[in-house]
């Protein structure tokens, strides 16, 4: 199965499986070539598959995610175990695939693993977001609020790798507490 894996990320890379000849078609990113991944272990597969996935979607790269998807998604099941942060990558790939039931069971997954984690509510927060689910997005502002100074003494290194997410949200919770829901999403 990961053999197959790999020569479909590889096809679809558009570069030569091994050893197929000639030269590798385009992949509609001129001047990069797509990584080897066949020498990775599972989970820096799934990390490389997850980054190109959405590099492609803060891009608005639809043919690249469409193509890169089911391949990290896959890499995510391939995994012996999933830590907070591979759980996140994957619920981040499941809302964007528009599987909001799945992302939103990972997230609870990771506040059940370790509860007040903050990577869990971001996720809860996210996927009411696209749900339109504004009583969910307010329970999981409380409770990332709630958790947010313990657990930045705890100094996860998922916490560095994403502390742009965390810090959005913060903010998008803190205007939530101190306004309401305002129309332009407070500022």
């Amino acid at each position: 199965m990961i053999v197959l894996l790999l020569l479909l990320v590889a096809r679809s890379a558009g570069t030569p499986a091994a050893g197929a000849a000639g030269p590798a078609p385009a992949s509609g990113e001129p001047g990069i070539a797509p990584p080897d991944i066949s020498q990775l272990s599972p989970k820096e597969r799934f990390d490389r598959l997850y980054n190109r996935v959405m590099q492609a979607a803060q891009s608005g790269d639809q043919a690249t995610m469409t193509r890169f998807m089911p391949m990290a998604l896959g890499a995510y099941e391939m995994l012996d175990s999933a830590d907070a942060d591979a759980r996140y990558h994957a619920a981040l790939l499941r809302v964007h695939n528009g599987d909001v039931q799945g992302s939103r069971a990972l997230g609870d997954s990771i506040l059940a693993a370790q509860p007040g984690h903050l990577l869990g509510y971001v996720v809860l927060g996210t996927t009411a977001r696209w749900a339109k689910d504004d009583a969910g997005r307010a329970k999981a502002y409380r409770g990332f609020l709630a958790h947010y100074d313990e657990e930045m003494k705890a100094n996860r290194p998922e916490y560095t790798e994403h502390r742009a997410s965390i810090d959005g949200f913060r903010r998008e919770a803190l205007d939530e507490k101190a306004g309401g829901q305002s129309p332009r999403g407070g500022s």
